[in-house]
């Protein structure tokens, strides 16, 4: 017998609450770990860049051009790919099977060794994103894999070497989420449903670039922060900010 909505909505909240907080106590050090790769970007004169296929790219985009987020963060955006903006959708999920798309994408950049790259797939087994960071990294960036670990071990990768994008990263944020990234079911719905993915993963990338901020602060960096633009003085403040750092700041050339 179907549940009525009212309880389905508390199940739903309850899945993505337990899911934070799995991610809060158990990936504490892999956001540390990713935060100091940010504040060291920055802090050295290098940039930060984030990827994500399909709607992966939804966290990826959430931390660009962001009312208080950090002003570096750019998107490395691969045509066809980001989002759901192409038609038929279904081209987006074929072109994440492509080999050489990421080298490409890579290559026509503006990525340079030094530079942070995080490459965001729930399951890290499709071709794009695994060479996504096999070139990122040989380029000599540092690169950050936001996946859920469990897919490795209950799916089989997609990429030729028989690897996941965990295992071509500096450092692994681990989403918890599970296979097929539905958390309810229901005896009157064939498949599971309400997907929580976004919410975890956007949460970890916010978390990512909060403790980097912080760290910036705690070195004597003031960390460029973007204001919103619906604030008094929030257009000339971020007018400052991307004047000062238009060299590493993409999205707005």
């Amino acid at each position: 017998m179907t549940e009525p909505p009212e309880h389905l909505s508390d199940r739903y909240f309850d899945a993505a609450v337990e899911l934070l907080q799995r991610v809060r106590n158990e990936e504490r050090a892999g956001i540390r770990a990713a935060a100091t790769a940010v504040a060291d970007a920055v802090a050295g004169g290098n940039r930060v860049f984030v990827f994500g296929a399909g709607h992966s790219s939804l966290p990826a985009q959430d931390v660009v051009y962001r009312a208080g987020g950090l002003a570096l963060i750019n998107l490395l955006a691969v045509p066809g790919v980001v989002g759901v903006d192409v038609m038929p959708a279904t081209l987006g999920s074929a072109l994440e099977r492509v080999e050489g798309l990421a080298g490409a994408a890579l290559d026509t950049s503006p990525a340079r060794t030094g530079d942070v790259l995080f490459v965001i797939s729930l399951s890290g087994r499709n071709t794009l994103p695994v060479e996504m960071a096999q070139n990122a990294r040989a380029l000599g960036m540092t690169v950050i894999a936001v996946t859920s670990v469990v897919y490795a071990k209950e799916t089989r990768s997609r990429h030729a070497s028989g690897t996941f994008l965990k295992d071509h990263c500096h450092i692994v944020l681990d989403s918890k989420i599970g296979i097929g990234d539905g958390e309810l079911s229901d005896d009157a719905i064939p498949a599971p449903f309400a997907p929580a993915s976004t919410v975890v993963t956007s949460a970890l990338m916010q978390a990512v670039m909060a403790t980097a901020a912080t760290d910036l602060a705690a070195r004597g960096v003031t960390p460029p922060m973007i204001r919103s633009g619906n604030v008094d003085g929030g257009h000339e403040w971020n007018s400052r900010i991307f004047e000062e750092y238009r060299d590493r700041i993409f999205f707005r050339h």
